[in-house]
């Protein structure tokens, strides 16, 4: 006799069948407007990624399958270029002069920035205020604006970020994220980034404080914004090569070897316009390096697993620890994994009711 099945099987295996469907014409559509950098179906798609509903869980891996099956043969990704920094220290001005000058010497190239504004502890909502510091060419197809709420989310980034890459790395050639800010929490930008640049203004700091923050395991490259007057940025550009000197010497005694390395220092002034042609060239170096399979699906477990420990606690990360060998949680897309992942889940629970 078959076992009877609970409502969470039963739901699990509707939404299974949801996920197997072919995907809606009109998303379709919306697909093929956004490879032309169509500005209003990309915001309707980011839209899907950002909203957390069973119907958009189902129409994010149609989206994600449907892409990945018409690119097939292609691997080109767009890169992830993560901008962290202590608020004022000019991130969304310098990111505005570093878009411009990349689409001056790229005009083949597509931008997509994504701002991260801290939301209120009150009321949950986010003032979006970065759109008043960077100016771009409103009929610009190659660039795209969009602001996100944090959501009070540890890390700088909201909870949906992540998703919402997934989605831009297949139309944009290089996605721009701006956090919050930085802090002792708000360094997993770093696990979303290919390459991840610290903003700091002038004098930010001293060694010690760098240190205590845990900045300088962050960055891949370090940027002195602000810089107006050549004296200070001078002063600036010293007491950051001294802490990073005693940084390395401090990890080095630590025996981590990875962060014992020289660290790329840019002095900038959005004002002046200083550097900024520099760190363009700097980044497009990057650019054009080919991201590996292998460290997208680094990212992709990243956040697998945080959401794994957000929704389950210590008991779906001892789940997942001992179903760590099941297939199914490590193929397909992120949707098919965290669908695997509640089947087992709620087997389990069956298990133990039984």
């Amino acid at each position: 006799m078959h076992k009877k099945q609970t409502k969470p099987d039963l739901a699990l295996d509707q939404l299974t069948a949801q996920m197997q469907s072919e995907l809606p014409e009109k998303v379709a559509q919306q697909l093929e407007q956004a490879a032309n950098l169509e500005k209003w179906p990309i915001a309707q798609l980011i839209s899907v990624f950002e909203r957390n509903t069973t119907q958009n869980f189902v129409t994010r891996h149609q989206i994600v399958s449907y892409l990945e099956k018409k690119q097939s043969g292609n691997d080109k990704q767009g890169m992830v270029l993560g901008i962290t920094g202590t608020p004022g220290a000019g991130k969304s001005s310098l990111i505005g002069e570093l878009c411009l000058t990349l689409l001056k010497e790229r005009s083949d190239m597509s931008i997509a920035v994504l701002a991260i504004d801290p939301s209120s502890h009150e009321s949950g909502g986010a003032l979006l205020g970065d759109r008043t510091r960077t100016i771009f060419p409103v009929k610009d197809k190659r660039l795209f604006f969009r602001s996100q709420a944090s959501q009070q989310d540890l890390g700088g980034m909201s909870k949906q970020t992540f998703h919402v890459t997934r989605l831009l790395r297949k139309i944009f050639d290089l996605i721009i994220i701006e956090t919050v800010g930085i802090g002792q929490s708000e360094i997993e930008v770093q696990k979303l980034s290919d390459h991840t640049c610290l903003v700091m203004q002038p004098l930010a700091g001293d060694q010690v404080q760098f240190m205590k923050a845990g900045i300088m395991e962050v960055p891949d490259t370090f940027i002195i914004n602000k810089c107006d007057e050549d004296n200070l940025a001078k002063k600036s550009l010293h007491l950051l090569k001294s802490s990073l000197k005693l940084a390395s010497i401090y990890v080095e005694n630590a025996g981590d070897k990875k962060q014992a390395n020289v660290k790329d220092i840019f002095l900038t002034s959005a004002i002046k316009r200083k550097g900024i042609t520099e760190l363009a060239d700097h980044v497009l170096a990057y650019r054009d390096q080919a991201i590996s399979q292998e460290a997208l699906e680094k990212q992709e477990n990243y956040f697998l697993h945080k959401w794994i420990k957000q929704a389950y606690g210590e008991f779906g990360e001892g789940v997942y620890e001992h179903f760590a060998q099941d297939k199914g949680l490590h193929t397909g897309s992120l949707e098919e994994k965290e669908l695997r992942f509640k089947t087992i889940i709620a087997q389990f629970i069956n298990q133990i009711h039984d």
